[in-house]
């Protein structure tokens, strides 16, 4: 006789022939049978269950996996407040492009539409800010929500699924089969005759340079991009989230900058001077074209995997829509015989001369605390191109991704998008899990470590090889702070109150440091690195340099 299977079990079999071998969440009653089947005795074959410490972390921790592996990351909660506290990192993870699957528990199906404990239109909440939200009705039908969900994930536009699962669909017994592993689908390269046209307008211009958006950072898509930069030495500009698609030996011919937040970065003053943007894998959200093209003057041409966003200062003069690989190895083919114009090699050493300033500027000295300028370059020091960054949000991220160098892509975590705090700690635990012979390392100022610190304990469990390097200016939310100070006579509701972060970390079973003097800030972060488990620094840190980060903006415009 063979076994039963129930509702859980379908899950977990979908699970599994998607390729996820990672889940992150937290049980409760009305999901139990799933986590039974995750982490119970019968469980040898079903992806490895992580238990977090918050619902939220849980997704932050999916979405981490997502961008990382390629795959669809996996979070699960609980019913009622469990689901609720999935709806930040869903709407991150929809917003930045990463491939995630939320799967909620629900009350019985008799108890929809009834006051019942835990009883929420769960689905409906997660319908504006998914690519699919569903709530699953029949046991017999779970299979195939299962699959459209992933497949709504992995979509022309990755972003967030959520599944609804009842409490006695989870647990009923299922007649039908799963269904057997498909083939997904697969996109082709853009039209032959629009690519052509694209080389046309290419060797017509005197200064075209390549923008790469959230979607131009995946392996297939950087190699392809490899190799064209290396045919013909295109300059290219990242935004923060295409972090690392320029190579570090295509780093002086290419490299010209990250752009987003405030206007006026070395990339920022090379797309206003180009006659012709090729913007490849760009989401709108990542840094909004009223900064980059505020006059709305610039020829822009649209590589991506979906059509844009068009607004008053995006316009494409042509888009170019497939699978952006296979696009750009056909460009590079009908491209032969074409040579970077002789005549823009002048203006793009000057920009080439501005950014490498920018990268050996020296930091001032500072009253008694570290300069974020000292605290970038000491965390570049020990970091390798194979270690993996993540960065929390707050002031600290706006240095990081101005003057930190990356080489790879995806090795500078960045949410860029919502600009969620509390990332920080999770994406570096999960770079950490799934590359356990690198340091991972994450970047947070105090405030948006005590959004996720909790996770410490997590990080603890499972001895992560991992640094956490907290920026602390005494207990201020200073993003907001120091933009509050540039528009108002002073700053409100920026004060949560210091913590001591060594302490904190020792509570956990992790290693706490702290930086006492600027000076010692080199020999504590290789202390640092060469601690074994989770190490967190706390570098007292001297913002009052930083309304220079929103000077000499270009046009005067704020982010």
């Amino acid at each position: 006789m063979t076994n039963k299977l129930h509702g859980a079990d379908v899950v977990i079999d979908s699970l599994r022939k998607h390729g996820v071998n990672l889940v992150f969440g937290i049980p409760g009653a009305k999901i139990d049978r799933l986590f039974e089947g995750l982490d119970g005795e019968n469980s040898d074959d079903a992806p490895q269950l992580i238990v977090t410490r918050h619902e939220q972390n849980a997704v932050f921790m999916a979405q981490a996996y997502a961008r990382l592996t390629g795959k669809t990351g996996v979070a699960i909660s609980t019913s009622g407040p469990g689901v609720g506290n999935l709806t930040t990192g869903i709407m991150t993870a929809n917003a930045e492009g990463d491939p995630i699957l939320a799967i909620g528990g629900q009350v019985q199906r008799k108890d929809l539409h009834r006051l019942t404990h835990q009883s929420t239109p769960s689905a409906e909440i997660m319908t504006p800010i998914t690519r699919y939200s569903a709530e699953i009705q029949d046991p017999n039908n779970i299979s195939e929500t299962m699959a459209n969900a992933f497949e709504a994930s992995q979509g022309a536009e990755k972003g967030a699924a959520f599944v609804s699962l009842p409490q006695d669909v989870d647990d009923a017994v299922v007649d039908e089969a799963p269904l057997p592993i498909y083939e997904a689908p697969k996109m082709g390269p853009a039209d032959p005759a629009e690519l052509a046209k694209l080389v046309d307008m290419i060797k017509h211009s005197q200064l075209p340079v390549i923008l790469v958006g959230q979607r131009g950072g995946d392996e297939q898509v950087t190699a392809a991009l490899h190799q064209l930069l290396r045919d013909y030495s295109f300059p290219v500009v990242e935004t923060f989230q295409a972090a690392g698609v320029v190579s570090r030996d295509l780093e002086d011919q290419s490299y010209f900058g990250r752009v987003g937040l405030f206007r006026n970065q070395v990339g920022d003053q090379l797309l206003q001077q180009s006659d012709l943007v090729i913007a490849v894998g760009y989401d709108a959200i990542e840094y909004e074209p009223r900064n980059w093209n505020k006059e709305g003057h610039l020829r822009i041409v649209n590589l991506d995997t979906k059509p844009a966003q068009v607004d008053n200062q995006y316009t494409p003069v042509m888009q170019l829509v497939g699978d952006l690989a296979t696009s750009l190895d056909q460009l590079d083919q009908l491209l032969k015989g074409f040579t970077y114009p002789t005549a823009a090699k002048d203006q793009l050493a000057e920009y080439k001369q501005r950014l490498d300033k920018d990268k050996q500027m020296q930091a001032p000295q500072s009253h008694g605390k570290s300069h974020p300028l000292a605290v970038v370059q000491a965390i570049q020091e020990n970091v390798t191109d194979d270690m993996i960054v993540s960065l929390d949000v707050g002031s600290h991220y706006i240095w990081m991704a101005r003057h930190f160098r990356c080489y790879q892509p995806r090795h500078l975590l960045i949410s860029n998008g919502m600009q969620t705090l509390g990332v920080g700690l999770p994406w570096a635990m999960v770079a950490a899990m799934l590359h356990p012979e690198h340091k991972a390392v994450a970047v947070c100022g105090d405030g948006g470590f005590l959004f996720s610190g909790a996770e410490l304990a997590t990080a603890v469990q499972h001895h992560l090889n991992l640094v956490v390097v907290v920026w602390n200016d005494g207990g201020y939310y200073d993003m907001v702070k120091f933009q509050e100070e540039m528009k108002y006579p002073q700053a409100a509701g920026v004060k949560f109150g210091d913590c001591d972060l060594v302490k904190y970390a020792e509570s956990f079973g992790a290693t706490g440091l702290r930086v006492d003097q600027p000076d010692d800030l080199g020999k504590v972060m290789q202390q640092a690195f060469n601690t074994d488990g989770p190490v967190v620094v706390d570098v007292p840190v001297d913002y009052s340099n930083n309304k220079e980060l929103a000077a000499h903006l270009i046009g005067s415009q704020l982010g």
